[in-house]
């Protein structure tokens, strides 16, 4: 059982560590400072950033770009391939593809032969894929048709995550994102005409005029289209960072407390309909990898959340996406013109990232591995790395006393084992063991835990 009592009282600003460090501590790099990096001969996972939106979501915290002009999505595809082409003379592509994964703005904002055309660039110069690759797209249901699916399906595509959010009709006007159960359920049962086996959907909780009753409806709905995995967010409310966010009515949105109800029913919702949870805001069937994976203690996190896909050079491609490779996070620039220009300058449109010094590695170690499976061996840990883990991080276990005092944390000489309740405290656990966020002043880059 989770005990939301003890819950509620550690809501604080924290990272929501899809990497360590954190995106908020990137500095400019160069091209020459990343080539190293890409020598490596890991497996592969493949991030392509798809910016374009018909328009703007006011709860959405990606970086987008809204169109309608079609001579921009044409030029988007031309500077994708040219980036491709520069990318194929530093990095060797025929190293094998063990995901793909297409993120947005709206993927399917394209035409079906212009996905066909971005799919067919991806294979011309990423031969190598695995006969098992988990190839991944995010999808507004507002935008697939079946000439789109069928295009998607033939370049390989074998998961879809549908973006959902909340099927209140108050909650969608307020965000601009109006989508009713009915086009969903058509585009789902589209989805598993064509043998996607494998959706997710994404909730979110926190929005406007959201509260028990209502989002209960929509969960009751949300099973109906049964879904193999979930994902439940919650709400990021950032106006200071994100200006669509301003255009949100804050006295609309639901008070703490309505928020704990909320995520209570919802975990005990799924729980009660067959799904296991899975991390701090996930849940998939038991039969699911997902839940597989972190039973057998081997779930990792990186910028596209929980995956089983460990252990691979993660090349982030297309405007503002980001990379994990070897020792160092990549990220390209967030602007059209910059992207353009050093792609036109025959370089990598790297931006800014950070290469790990050997105190980040060790600590990302750390945070990582309890992030992912909410558990750290530390045996293991002083094996790989000859530190004594209870000299080095004497402050970081006081710190952690108070989660051992409120049953949320056992420790022991071998293991730090996260309680259930812990698990939705993940992000606050870790903080001690974080040094650049014991050091920021101000936290403000970062959303609430609760």
């Amino acid at each position: 059982m989770i005990d939301f009592e003890k819950f509620g009282k550690y809501s604080r600003p924290a990272p929501r560590y899809t990497s360590y460090p954190t995106a908020v501590e990137f500095k400019d790099l160069t091209m020459e400072d990343i080539l190293p990096f890409y020598k490596g001969n890991k497996p592969l996972s493949l991030y392509f950033h798809i910016p374009f939106c018909k328009s703007a979501c006011y709860f959405c915290g990606c970086n987008v770009i809204y169109t309608s002009k079609e001579d921009k999505k044409i030029k988007y595809i031309e500077y994708l391939e040219k980036e491709l082409k520069i990318l194929s003379k530093y990095l060797d592509t025929s190293r094998e593809v063990i995901q793909l994964h297409f993120g947005g703005g709206t993927p399917t904002f394209f035409s079906p032969s212009q996905l066909k055309e971005v799919l067919d660039l991806i294979h011309h110069y990423f031969p190598n894929f695995a006969s098992n690759s988990e190839n991944s797209i995010e999808i507004d249901p507002r935008f697939l048709s079946r000439e789109q699916l069928k295009v998607l399906i033939d370049g390989g595509i074998n998961r879809i995550s549908f973006g959902v959010q909340d099927f209140n009709y108050d909650t969608q006007k307020a965000v601009n994102r109006v989508q009713s159960y009915e086009l969903t359920k058509n585009v789902v049962e589209m989805a598993r005409e064509f043998g996607i086996n494998s959706i997710n959907i994404d909730l979110i909780y926190g929005l406007p005029y959201q509260n028990l009753e209502t989002f209960k409806n929509t969960l009751d709905k949300v099973l109906t289209l049964n879904p193999d995995r979930l994902a439940v967010f919650n709400y990021a409310h950032v106006p200071w960072m994100k200006k669509g966010m301003r255009k949100i009515d804050e006295t609309t949105l639901p008070k703490p407390s309505e928020k704990l109800k909320i995520l209570k029913y919802t975990i005990d919702f799924w729980e009660n309909n067959g799904y296991k949870m899975v991390g701090m805001d996930h849940f998939a069937k038991p039969e699911d990898e997902l839940f597989k994976a972190l039973e057998n203690g081997e779930l990792h996190r990186n910028f596209q959340g929980y995956t089983t896909k460990g252990g691979a050079d993660l090349i982030g491609i297309g405007v503002t996406s980001i990379g994990e490779v070897d020792d160092a996070y990549i990220q390209n620039y967030k602007d059209l013109k910059n992207y353009e220009k050093a792609i036109d300058e025959e370089k990598l449109p790297i931006f800014r990232g950070i290469i790990l010094n050997e105190e980040d590695k060790i600590r990302k170690k750390i945070i990582m591995e309890m992030m992912a499976n909410f558990s750290f061996d530390i045996k293991r840990f002083e094996k790989d790395t000859n530190i004594n883990f209870f000299d080095k991080f004497n402050q970081e276990i006081k710190e952690l006393q108070k989660f051992v005092d409120d049953g949320l944390v056992e420790i022991t000489s071998d293991k730090i084992k996260v309680s259930k309740t812990g698990t939705m405290l993940i992000r606050n656990i870790v903080l001690p063991f974080d040094e650049y966020f014991q050091k920021m002043k101000n936290k403000k880059a970062f959303s609430n835990t609760v």
